[in-house]
């Protein structure tokens, strides 16, 4: 394989770029740390990503660390234009949900997650009212349209799902959010579409 994924099975930023890959149809060895063991801390490691986190995608001398920078390389390199174009209004759309998906989901459903999955602990309160905020954002957007960011389906669709998809797991109920529930759908049914565990999906 020419590509090398280092990530987590339970993480969702690994996800979304285990969920590109397979739209993408690119062949790719995973390599799979467990966090307990601390592997991704390890000095050899840390040769690859300094901050020492995955996802890092290795593809061959490239070293790319950061679930949206990863998205958008793919994207440039291996996708077609609807995945991020070169248009700068559309561009800067997706651009805008990157930024949405690194920092209000963080300590939004993230967080939430964290907490009910492996007990970490965390500001409740704080958590929950900027996941709502997140969500009903995501519900008014997805009123009148079928994707996040432009009229197809782009990698800013792809970086906002996971952790969406996994709210529950968060204890946030998402039967009121038709409108989310739709969109996750719409993924959920695109050719080459993968899961991951803890991802309940919208087949009704």
């Amino acid at each position: 394989y020419e590509q090398t994924l280092f990530e987590f099975s339970l993480s969702g930023n690994s996800y979304k770029i285990r969920l590109m890959l397979s739209f993408l149809n690119l062949k790719y060895e995973s390599r799979l740390f467990n966090p307990i063991d601390k592997e991704h801390k390890s000095e050899k490691f840390l040769e690859l990503n300094p901050f020492g986190q995955v996802p890092v995608l290795k593809d061959g001398n490239l070293i790319l660390r950061d679930s949206q920078a990863i998205l958008v390389y793919l994207a440039r390199v291996y996708g077609e234009d609807h995945w991020f174009p070169g248009d700068p209004t559309k561009s800067a759309e997706i651009v805008a949900w990157l930024s949405k998906a690194a920092n209000e989901v963080s300590p939004g459903p993230s967080a939430l997650r964290v907490h009910y999955l492996l007990g970490r602990t965390i500001n409740l309160e704080e958590a929950n009212q900027v996941t709502e905020n997140l969500l009903n954002l995501l519900e008014k957007r997805l009123t009148s349209r079928n994707w996040l960011a432009t009229d197809e389906l782009s990698i800013a669709d792809i970086a906002m799902y996971p952790y969406i998809a996994l709210c529950h797991q968060g204890k946030v109920d998402l039967s009121e959010y038709k409108n989310i529930k739709k969109w996750m759908r719409r993924i959920e049914t695109l050719p080459n579409y993968i899961s991951m565990p803890g991802i309940e999906l919208q087949i009704t």
